[in-house]
């Protein structure tokens, strides 16, 4: 039998631990149930793709400062004729392959900054190559919501009318694809890909009471540039009083992340609040954080998938939410009124939220495992239906969800 050649795309070794559980979700699935399937990426960071996942990987542009502000004639340039030659590229890579995955992330949502000749126009690219080529397109798992900027929205919509396949990672995420005009029937709504990764070890001991309090370089979303550093400067002041009320009550910090940029949010808390208690972990990646989030009482996070490794561990969560999917997973996860907006972040109704949730810590363990049994078996479904369409020659059996 000729192997299957499968190619996975996205923002993908770029320093976002959430887009890369995504991947490793994806690939831990093709490796167990289509072993057979030769797979290969184009992607963000390339060296970092291939040396942790060992898979050959290409750069997602030509032009290498393709997401840095140009502001020179020869940048400007470059960013011009580099459009040009991804259009070429991306079809050559498309043309090798049967199938490409898009494995989850926000791909068609603008929830924080973005400009739609980034990743928008390559996604579109990306698409349209599989139509045109017949190479089948699937997006698995992936995030959506509503977009104003018309460039961008119109990018994302024919990039989704395109694609061969699509499943969501929550109901927002379907509807709003509808209200931008694409038919939704039949695509899929199923839990996050990264609830698909192993769960952390039982709960290891730590400090008593330690509070995991995931931080995050928030500016606001794609329409709030003009009021950038003002949502910035109110959600760090916001955070780092909730700090040090957590460090006056004696509880030990640990400040978590989600991508690389978020570290200069880490080094002002430390700044801030001068103590022993707070301290900063290195994740490295989504298991890491869900190791964190294990040996916790409790988490505070912002970041959309430090929300999910601290659910899929088990562990009380508060949502510092800046977008209608942190809501949506929060409600899926049955902690809808645990959530607070990033925003606008009161530090004292932050700590009496807090507070709240911890005195419910026993129940909302209990709620946390049922919803994770139940959201394994919905994901081990989804990838059952994934194979059928796209490996339809062996489709694995899933397990009937509930």
């Amino acid at each position: 039998m000729t192997p299957v050649r499968v190619g996975v795309f996205g923002l993908l070794g770029s320093g976002n631990l959430g887009n890369d559980g995504s991947l490793e979700a994806v690939l831990a699935h093709l490796r167990a149930a289509h072993p057979q399937a030769v797979v290969d990426a184009l992607c963000g960071g390339p060296e970092a793709v291939t040396a942790r996942y060992g898979i050959p990987a290409t750069r997602l542009h030509w032009y290498r400062g393709e997401y840095r502000t140009a502001s020179r004639a020869g940048a400007i340039a470059g960013k011009g004729l580099g459009k040009l030659v991804d259009a070429v590229r991306t079809a050559a890579w498309v043309r090798r392959h049967d199938v490409v995955i898009v494995p989850g992330m926000g791909v068609l949502e603008a929830t924080l900054p973005l400009r739609p000749w980034g990743f928008p126009y390559a996604l579109f690219l990306l698409c349209a190559s599989g139509r045109l080529l017949g190479t089948r397109v699937a997006l698995v798992g992936v995030g959506a919501d509503a977009i104003a900027d018309r460039a961008t929205r119109a990018l994302v919509r024919w990039s989704a009318r395109l694609a061969a396949y699509r499943s969501y990672r929550d109901t927002h995420s379907r509807d709003a694809m509808r209200a931008m005009g694409v038919d939704t029937t039949g695509d899929a709504v199923h839990p996050d890909l990264a609830f698909a990764l192993p769960a952390p070890p039982e709960r290891a001991p730590g400090p008593a009471g330690t509070v995991c309090v995931g931080v995050m370089a928030f500016h606001g979303g794609n329409d709030d540039r003009a009021r950038a550093e003002e949502i910035h400067a109110r959600y760090l002041d916001g955070t780092i009083r909730f700090v040090r009320a957590l460090v006056e009550d004696g509880r030990p910090v640990r400040l978590l992340t989600g991508d690389a940029c978020d570290a200069p949010v880490v080094d002002a808390i430390l700044g801030a609040v001068d103590s022993p208690l707070v301290t900063a972990a290195g994740a490295a990646s989504l298991a890491d954080l869900m190791r964190e989030a294990a040996a916790a009482d409790t988490v505070v996070a912002t970041r959309y998938h430090n929300l999910v490794c601290a659910l899929k561990a088990g562990t009380p969560t508060l949502a510092l939410g800046y977008a209608a999917k942190s809501e949506a997973l929060m409600a899926g996860m049955g902690l809808a009124a645990h959530c607070h907006p990033a925003r606008e972040v009161d530090a004292g109704r932050l700590l009496e939220q807090f507070r709240e949730l911890e005195k419910d810590a026993a129940g909302v363990r209990r709620t946390l495992a049922d919803r994770n049994r139940a959201a394994a078996l919905r994901l081990d479904a989804h990838f059952g239906a994934l194979s059928a369409f796209l490996f339809p020659s062996t489709v694995p059996t899933p397990r009937e969800a509930p």
